[in-house]
């Protein structure tokens, strides 16, 4: 997965062919090299400050971590053999820290025998010195819910929390601390030209102005640092315990890290998309630390083919219901139907602040199903009849071929029968969620009752038409190639209910959908096609499929 989203990145961040590079005289820039060699003897200091830039060299208290002799480039030495090294400790924090306040990482590498404080004139030098820093608190957004019984009043929430959401607001702005950090660099001595470094590999080959050449690339590495292992900084904290981690790191993974790390492209979506795209990264991380690699293996390619098979799944809807002339065998009020579930889930999602992929992929589906009335019936604006004497009135109207069939007499009775059911399963679900789920309000209320009855006894809705199959003993009407694919999609659905966590109801969505679907396929396969019945134009099946003398 992080393959596919670097190599898509990278194309939509690709701009045009960098240009050979000059210099002021007019001559092209000659490739530039590493300043620190392969087998380059350094080393490492790490300070944490309270100030984004570092002065305090002298201050002993600030120094975090400090290791002689390692070399560039070698990754069989340390503990494992990997050419790793770790350090662990606490780090003592200040008041301001504690209200909020940022604190600093300042990672130094040096040639062994220099030191990075440029007041030491003897023991500093430019180019033997490469420097890097970052703020290792992480601000995140709290958001309270205030949800409450809406016929007692009373809340399972923590009384501590509703009095922050009484005096801060609804969000909350607070400094998070992951106890985690790896420094790597990049064994790389690629003879990189200055504005010719692809994108967003650019953002970390730092060249030197009168050199000319470049810094060897350090990454400070969070990729595997999970959202749900940060914790809250707050007063009843005095120290943080943190463990910082060295190792080489290849040019190729480098590469694979930079991608994920950059947003710049999606900055037009705002920040929570951020936030709501680390936290579903979670589950993804999780997967890929926890699954089996063969699973994994099979999930990874299944997320592909289930992106194929949805659009699939939308292309091949639009072309049935575009080339259909006649609707005997098809239940307009499922249609309608469908317009309703889709706006339900669409008004939820919104509700509840969902990814802002999902709002797209659900809008566009109720497009679809909204279009879909336009070919299942007669849409027409009534000019002389407006409403309000401003808006032309919209009017719907059965087509001739649905109302000179069978099918509408079916479709009636298939209604009227689902509407015993339906009706006091809702109402009892209505009476439930009222009486011992929390809401925001009465709108919320309405919503989720509507969307858990939906999701919960959704199934219900498609047996109308399988009750129409019944009935006229045929499935030759139905639109085969998307019931297809989005029955294959539920059977992905399946298999991520297994490896990646999701509630329990879209579970039991999944399994209902599997069920209706193989109905669908028994109907199949007991009303099977007649190739003696001859069609308006006098032609039979068995016509079509005899050989030709």
């Amino acid at each position: 997965r992080i393959f596919i989203i670097w190599a898509i990145s990278s194309w939509f961040r690709r701009g045009p062919a960098p240009q050979e590079q000059s210099s002021a005289g007019g001559t092209p820039r000659a490739p530039s090299r590493n300043l620190f060699p392969k087998d380059t003897l350094m080393d490492l200091y790490v300070y944490i400050s309270e100030h984004e830039h570092f002065t305090d060299f002298n201050v002993s208290s600030a120094l975090f971590w400090q290791k002689r002799d390692l070399v560039y480039g070698d990754w069989t030495s340390g503990e494992n053999a990997d050419g790793c090294y770790e350090h662990y400790g606490e780090v003592d924090i200040s008041q301001s820290v504690q209200q909020n306040g940022s604190i600093y990482i300042h990672v130094y590498f040096t040639k062994s025998g220099f030191h990075p404080d440029p007041r030491q004139k003897n023991l500093y030098r430019r180019l033997a010195t490469v420097h890097t820093s970052r703020m290792i608190n992480k601000y995140k957004r709290r958001r309270f819910q205030k949800t409450k019984n809406l016929l007692t009043g009373e809340t399972e929430a923590d009384p501590e929390m509703i009095k922050r959401a009484e005096d801060y607001g609804p969000v909350e702005v607070i400094s998070h601390w992951h106890p985690n950090l790896t420094i790597n660099m990049v064994d790389d001595h690629t003879p990189w030209v200055k504005g010719s470094v692809p994108p967003p590999l650019d953002q970390y080959v730092k060249f030197d102005a009168i050199s000319g050449d470049y810094y060897p690339i350090l990454y400070f590495n969070d990729y595997w640092n999970l959202q749900k292992d940060y914790f809250p900084i707050n007063e009843t904290l005095q120290r943080l315990p943190f463990r910082l981690s060295f190792c080489p790191l290849s040019l190729w993974r480098w590469q694979l890290y930079a991608a994920q790390s950059t947003k710049s492209p999606w900055n037009f979506l705002g920040e929570d998309l951020y936030e709501q795209s680390d936290e579903e990264q979670d589950s993804v991380k999780v997967a890929l630390l926890e699954t089996n690699p063969y699973l994994l293996a099979l999930t990874i390619v299944v997320s592909i083919v289930h992106s194929i098979f949805e659009f699939l799944a939308f292309k091949n809807d639009i072309q049935f219901w575009n080339s259909r002339q006649s609707l005997e065998g098809l239940s307009v009020r499922s249609v309608f139907f469908g317009v309703f579930q889709s706006l339900v889930v669409l008004l939820y999602i919104l509700d509840n602040e969902t990814n802002f992929v999902v709002q797209v992929s659900v809008f566009i589906g109720l497009l679809i199903d909204l279009w879909k009335i336009t070919k299942v019936m007669d849409v027409r604006l009534d000019r002389e009849n407006k409403v309000a004497g401003v808006f032309p009135r919209v009017t719907f109207k059965d087509k001739s071929t649905y109302i000179e069939s069978s099918t509408k007499v079916y479709d009636d009775m298939a209604f009227r029968y689902l509407s015993w059911i339906l009706f006091p399963l809702l109402g009892c679900y209505a009476v439930y969620s009222l009486l011992y789920l929390e809401h925001k309000g009465w709108y919320s209320w309405v919503l989720s009752m509507l969307y858990g009855f939906l999701l919960t006894f959704g199934f219900i809705t498609m047996t109308p038409q399988l009750f129409i199959n019944y009935k006229l003993k045929s499935v030759a009407h139905l639109p085969w190639r998307m019931l297809t694919y989005k029955a294959l999609n539920t059977f992905i659905d399946d298999l991520f209910a297994f490896v990646i966590k999701m509630p329990m109801m879209y579970r039991i969505g999944c399994l209902r959908d599997d069920v209706v679907f193989f109905i669908y396929l028994y109907q199949r396969w007991i009303y099977r096609v007649d190739l003696t019945r001859v069609n308006e134009f006098g032609v039979s099946g068995e016509d079509q499929v005899s050989p030709r003398p």
